[in-house]
């Protein structure tokens, strides 16, 4: 039987292991008395809030270990968490609120003048401050739990089909979407993870990105508990005190975005650094820049690449520390059990890609969410009736079974009849010397249909011409796919897991167009 427990069975099995170090501070817990807080806590969402199994709790803070007593205590009872962007307006959290239905809101002081602006929200009963501080006339979090006994506690059976959390997307493409994460996906995504990253009891590895986000919570911290490893958890993200924390706590296995390893080659103390106790660095969220992969290499340390959804787990694909260079822009294999299909695009045939062709990657296994929370026609549209979910990522395979990401089919646009792929502009435009970060996007265009647009980031460096990198492209790339326009910006619009806010980048450009008019 798959369940959610993980921290459970793990405190059971390792009850004395060192589980989380706390960044800042640091706190330290064993694995027992993380289950013993996580038990305190379901015992204060089930007594002392009266939620039953398949209501919904929510949780506004950053990272903290209250915030896992939430997640693992919602493992043991069947209560449905829904961690909240700490990066959305009252507005758009009211949204999340009301759609969830959500009865209690567990909240941190930072966030204190946003949940003033909630307090109309109508389907939350009870609010939970996090810190004591505060001095509201909300529950107090510590209290709480400090009147309830973790002795005699067992945990709710819950089915593995039971929604462990609702996780909702960006909303990039519209309202945000609440994917149904089952406990059979979580606790499946923590053990594929462990065996087919041939992860250790002994790894050590520290967690910089939110974990609101399925990529902070399940990528690594689940499945390294699962193991039985230790976690480092970052309140946020700091460049220089996350580099200090490898070194401090000789990390072996670290996960990260693209953006965060880019900043880490770029700062002062890295080539100083005594990293030999790291087996490797992954980066997920976001296309990996081959160069970058290469630069690691130099340095003698492997950089590789992973891949996953929201919807699909998050960990899908392995690759071993070996490939990294020698299939530098792949995301791997796929991991065990995990069905993968490259469907032709352009017919309505269902047909399969051939061997060496691009197509939509489809994948089913038992990682595979349930579907949107009370929309049916996204569930349907996106999960099919043979339970292939349908990434919406374009992807070829090579002859030895590795997978390419080639694109976004939504990020694809037509310029002239001709398909194309922003990623393969953006690879080229980064391998010019003055680029740091570089988008590209499709705008509408009264002759070709639509032409690219390159939004390019080039910090202290003096930016090139616009004749300079299109001259730079013409002997790279088709001239139908030179951006026709080169846009210099401080910085690129990412959402927390970075990934390219592509949409706010067309809504710049409408507006400076509008401004030239």
């Amino acid at each position: 039987m798959i369940h959610g427990d993980v921290l459970g069975e793990r405190a059971r099995l390792s009850p004395e292991k060192i589980a989380l170090i706390c960044v800042p501070g640091p706190q330290k817990f064993t694995y027992g008395e993380l289950n013993e807080r996580a038990i305190r806590c379901a015992r204060m969402l089930t007594e002392k809030l009266g939620l039953a199994r398949g209501e919904r709790a929510a949780i506004l803070a950053q990272n903290r270990v209250e915030f896992l007593d939430a997640f693992f205590a919602a493992g043991k009872t069947g209560i449905v968490l829904i961690p909240l962007n700490t990066r959305l307006t009252a507005t758009e959290l009211g949204f999340i609120l009301r759609d969830s239905g959500a009865r209690a809101l567990l909240y941190d002081g930072e966030f204190a003048d946003t949940v003033q602006q909630l307090r109309p929200e109508n389907s939350i009963q009870h609010w939970i401050a996090l810190d004591e501080s505060l001095g509201s006339e909300d529950l107090n979090y510590a209290r709480c739990v400090s009147e309830s006994s973790p002795r005699h506690s067992q945990a709710t059976h819950c089915d593995p089909e039971d929604i462990y959390c609702l996780l909702y997307t960006s909303g990039t493409t519209g309202k945000p979407k609440g994917v149904m994460v089952p406990h059979r996906m979580i606790a499946w995504n923590g053990y594929n993870t462990a065996i087919c990253w041939q992860l250790r009891e002994t790894d050590i590895s520290p967690v910089f990105t939110p974990i609101y986000h399925a990529g902070g919570i399940a990528a690594f911290l689940v499945p390294i508990f699962t193991v039985g490893g230790t976690i480092v958890l970052h309140r946020e993200f700091d460049v220089h005190e996350a580099l200090r924390s490898l070194e401090r706590e000789k990390c072996t296995v670290a996960l990260g975005v693209p953006t965060i390893f880019k900043m880490f080659l770029d700062a002062p103390e890295f080539s100083h650094l005594d990293l030999s106790h790291l087996r490797w660095f992954i980066s997920g969220g976001a296309p990996l820049p081959v160069e970058l992969i290469r630069e690691y290499h130099r340095r003698g340390i492997v950089l590789k690449q992973g891949y996953g959804l929201t919807e699909v787990g998050v960990n899908c694909f392995a690759m071993a520390p070996e490939d990294a260079v020698r299939k530098a822009g792949s995301i791997g294999r796929p991991l065990m059990f995990t069905e993968a299909r490259l469907a032709r695009t352009g017919g309505a045939d269902g047909l399969d890609a051939l061997a060496g062709d691009m197509g939509e990657l489809l994948l089913r296994g038992p990682h595979v969410c349930k579907g949107y929370w009370n929309d049916p026609a996204a569930t349907a549209a996106a999960l099919d009736r043979d339970g292939w979910f349908h990434t919406g990522d374009l992807v070829r395979r090579d002859d030895e079974g590795f997978f390419f990401i080639v694109g976004r089919s939504k990020d694809m646009f037509i310029s002239g009849g001709v398909n194309v792929y922003p990623i393969e502009v953006e690879a080229e435009l980064l391998r010019h010397a003055a680029v740091q970060d570089a988008a590209v996007v499709g705008v509408p265009h009264a002759v070709w249909g639509e032409v690219g647009v390159a939004f390019l980031v080039c910090g202290q460096t003096t930016a090139p011409s616009a004749e300079e990198l299109a001259s730079f492209l013409a002997g790279r790339l088709a001239k139908y796919k030179i951006p026709r326009e080169f846009v210099f910006v401080e910085n690129l619009p990412r959402t927390p897991y970075g990934k390219i806010a592509k949409a706010e980048l067309r809504e710049a450009f409408r507006r400076l167009v509008d401004g030239r008019n």
